[in-house]
This record gives structure tokens, sequence and C-alpha cells, in this order.
């Protein structure tokens, strides 16, 4: 049995929780960020791993910049090319997995969003991802990621949250923290129409230091962490660990 994230079923039956209306018109501010984060020059070459329906690669190819997707799941792909074809824009989409794609000194930038990163029980595959990413980046080219720090989720952990979504579709989830605060698993129950499906998450957890220290390892020269896609510092009050590492 493939392990979570790569069954497909869990990737389509989530997409439209993960990727809700409100997600999508919030992309904007968010793409300010990684602008200024990243002190991009115009037209620059990016890379967007994992892309997912290409939220984040739209408004960047929307700004005219040149942009890569790369996901691994062929629907959320052919979702983007939609939506890319409705915006009007041009984005390079790419299937591929991103323990294996890597195409040296090709971006300039490079971004990893919505914590998309730590799925593998194996640490060498989170350093292969980075590896990647490096080798992926021309020299002074910066990777921004933009995830779930753990003392963030420290300070706010919850072990079960209810949601219920505009479209009217509930979901509860059940976190457990694990192995000395290096892992958490979590037990996603979805209601929707009537009808009750579940899946189990887990994922490695970062503080900004451990992952500073996974970058420098993978190659890059520098890193820096903020507490928010605006810059905040990451201290008490940080919301997310967003990282900018310089090869």
């Amino acid at each position: 049995m493939a392990v979570w994230h790569e069954d497909e079923s869990f990737w389509l039956e989530h997409g439209p929780l993960m990727f809700h209306a409100q997600r999508w018109e919030g992309t904007g501010v968010e793409i300010d960020g990684v602008i200024a984060l990243l002190g991009l020059a115009p037209g620059a070459k990016i890379l967007d791993l994992p892309c997912g329906p290409g939220r984040h690669s739209i408004e960047l190819a929307r700004r005219g910049f040149a942009m890569t997707g790369v996901d691994r799941t062929e629907q959320y792909l052919d979702e983007a090319r939609c939506r890319a074809d409705a915006a009007g824009v041009s984005v390079e989409w790419r299937q591929a997995d991103m323990r294996e794609f890597r195409e040296p000194e090709a971006f300039d930038a490079a971004i990893n969003m919505y914590t998309s990163f730590g799925y593998f029980v194996d640490q060498a595959e989170d350093l292969r991802v980075l590896e990647n990413f490096c080798a992926s980046l021309k020299p002074g080219g910066r990777l921004l990621m933009e995830l779930m720090g753990k003392e963030v989720l420290a300070r706010t952990f919850q072990q079960r949250v209810w949601k219920e979504l505009p479209d009217g579709t509930h979901l509860l989830s059940e976190t457990k923290i694990c192995n000395d605060w290096s892992w958490v698993e979590g037990r996603w129950l979805v209601l929707r129409n009537g009808s009750l499906t579940e899946h189990t998450i887990s994922h490695r957890v970062y503080s900004a230091a451990e992952l500073a220290s996974l970058l420098k390892q993978s190659g890059f020269a520098t890193c820096r962490a903020y507490g928010s896609l605006a810059g905040a510092p990451y201290d008490q009050g940080a919301l997310r660990l967003v990282v900018v590492a310089e090869k």
C-alpha cells in the first residue's frame, strides 16, 4: 500500500479542502511577500515545487515571471493548465516527484509553499529534496520555504480541530506529536454530502535551526528565518516558518 503522500486518493479528496476559494483569493498577498523576500528581478525564472493546482505559479506568471510548476499529481496539473489558460498566462508544467526533479542551474529562484516538505520517514530523502533545489538554482539563486515550524506548532497545538468549510464540508483533524517532537501523525475525517472519508497523514516537523542546518548541509551558503511572508521576525509571535536560503 502506498504511503499517504503517494496515495492519489488523498490529494483528490483533500484538494478542494486545501485549495478552496478563500485560499485562492489570498494568493496575491502571499506573492507580494514572496517577491519582496526573494528580491526577484523582473522576468526571473522561478521553480514552484510542488505546485499543486498552480495557485502561486499562475500569480507569479501574471506578474511577468518565467514559471515552471512541478507536481506529482496529474489531476492537479490538469487543473493548473486550465486555470493558466483562463488567466491568459504561460507556465511550463512538469509532472515529477520532488525527490527526483533536478535541472542544474536552470532557475533564479525557487519556492516550496504551504508545508510541502518533510513528508518522508527517511530524513535522507528530505536532504535529497533540498540538494535538488540547490542544484537547480543558479549561483546566487534563492529558495523560499513556507511551512508550519515546530516552534509555532508547539505554541498553537490543538489535538482535535473541527472545521466547517464554506461549501458545507466538515473536517475533523486529530493530531499526535511523536518521536520527541520530530514527527506528527494526523487523522483527517471529512464529512461531505452525507459521505464520510478518512485519511491518515504524517510528516517531519522542523524548527528554524534544524531546517537551517539541513539547508546548509544540502549546499546553501546562507539562510534566514522569518515569521510570515510579510517578513515579520521569527519569534514568539511568528505565524509561520518562512526561510530564505541563498546558494
